[in-house]
């Protein structure tokens, strides 16, 4: 049964700029979904199972806006080069490696295991231009009860010779393959296009990717913006284009009518951010991978600013760590560089604000989630973070802090729970 109560030392954001804190609160979960926080048990919620963490902090499910699954072998390797070499010199070998299905299994199988014991309950992946492998990967997340998206990688242009599609049509036909295979197959994970980006796909691919989205109502994902020689190649490859976004919009790619996730927008001008906005394009923040291939830094407290869909994304292999705590931790410490050596009137991002990005912010995407509010449906992890000894009072909001920047994902993890299911529990 995933209908419980939880005690315990309870914070989550209700906005990006409120913090809720309830020390010894009671978390109320039916059916898998929230019914709020409260101090005392309401009565008609006392006949349900008490899960006791008294003591330890509970806070909401990680959520990862953007992750690349093939690349997860080789993290922390390559990081001298910046974004199209890096690509051209570890991404693309790697990823060619998984028409391999022996390969894929045993890759896949250590990504999953390892996304299981982390602090994250819902990401949106990039796998591979190869099908198999890509539903390889399905069944492995949905088994883990954790709540995903994931993408049949699509490449028919300016790729290596074993990485690239044969044409469009047969990338077309293959990706319709894989969302009649997979759209109505899981519990806990769906399909979602994936062009790569603007330079591997041609405009009939981009089209058709758009078409199909339309036809079975699936969401998008891709890149956007992330570099300066990227999108100086989009302006090459699309003079048609006022800007990189419209290569995607063109195309019904761009947030209108499906939701779509950008990874990045480093780069994004004026209008591509006005028509982000318009069309409720969610951004997904990376700054570890931005830091790592020398991209540069997104201009985050302006698209707060916009109130812009926002989250974050751990974007591994460019960004070294699965971890979301270290995600928050880059955004913190990235936005304070933006503000010291960019724009000293963007002051840098809070903690409040990283941790709704990670939560409620990321969680949008999937639907109401990553709050502890009535409604919401129930991810919840549970730190341990007495395992991160003080000897000082601290209130809640100062040891949500500390367990962010010390890694209690790692050190202190002690539940994880998954629309009410139980992930891990110690």
């Amino acid at each position: 049964m995933n209908s419980f109560i939880i005690h315990g030392d309870i914070c989550y954001a209700a906005d990006k700029n409120t913090l809720v804190t309830r020390e010894n609160g009671y978390l109320v979960c039916v059916d898998g979904i929230c019914k709020g926080v409260f101090g005392t048990v309401p009565e008609q919620y006392a006949h349900l199972e008490l899960r006791e963490y008294g003591g330890m902090l509970v806070i909401p499910g990680m959520v990862d806006l953007h992750i690349h699954a093939p690349q997860y072998a080789y993290r922390g390797l390559g990081m001298d080069k910046e974004l199209l070499d890096w690509l051209n010199t570890y991404a693309f070998p790697e990823e060619s490696k998984y028409s391999n299905l022996n390969y894929a299994d045993k890759a896949y199988t250590i990504f999953t295991d390892a996304i299981k014991r982390s602090a994250t309950t819902r990401l949106v992946v990039f796998g591979t231009l190869h099908r198999e492998a890509t539903e390889l990967l399905m069944d492995k997340l949905d088994k883990s009860g954790m709540v995903s998206y994931v993408g049949k990688v699509n490449m028919d242009r300016n790729s290596p010779d074993n990485l690239r599609e044969v044409s469009a049509a047969e990338s077309l036909a293959d990706t319709e393959r894989f969302i009649l295979n997979t759209q109505h197959k899981y519990k806990n994970t769906a399909p979602i296009i994936t062009p790569r980006f603007t330079p591997s796909c041609s405009d009939e691919l981009m089209r058709g990717l758009g078409e199909l989205s339309k036809k079975y109502g699936v969401r998008v994902q891709s890149h956007l913006s992330e570099n300066p020689g990227e999108v100086e190649w989009v302006r090459e490859l699309c003079p048609w284009a006022e800007n990189y976004g419209e290569a995607y919009d063109r195309f019904g790619l761009f947030g209108k009518p499906q939701k779509t996730v950008m990874a990045h927008c480093v780069y994004s001008d004026d209008n591509e951010i006005a028509r982000m906005k318009e069309n409720g394009v969610f951004i997904a923040h990376c700054p570890a991978s931005n830091t790592n291939v020398a991209s540069g830094i997104a201009p985050m407290r302006k698209y707060l600013e916009l109130d812009m869909n926002l989250g974050l994304g751990s974007d591994v292999a460019g960004g070294h760590s699965e971890s979301m705590f270290t995600a928050m931790v880059d955004a913190l410490q990235v936005s304070r560089l933006y503000w010291r050596l960019v724009d000293q009137s963007k002051k840098p991002l809070n903690v409040t604000e990283v941790f709704y990005l990670a939560t409620k912010g990321g969680g949008a995407f999937f639907g109401k989630v990553g709050s502890f509010e009535e409604g919401y449906e129930c991810d919840v992890v549970i730190l341990n973070d007495s395992l991160l000894p003080h000897p000082q009072g601290l209130s809640l909001q100062e040891r949500l802090e500390r367990a962010i920047y010390l890694g209690g994902d790692v050190k202190a993890m002690e539940a994880k729970y998954c629309r009410g299911n139980v992930i891990i529990r110690n």
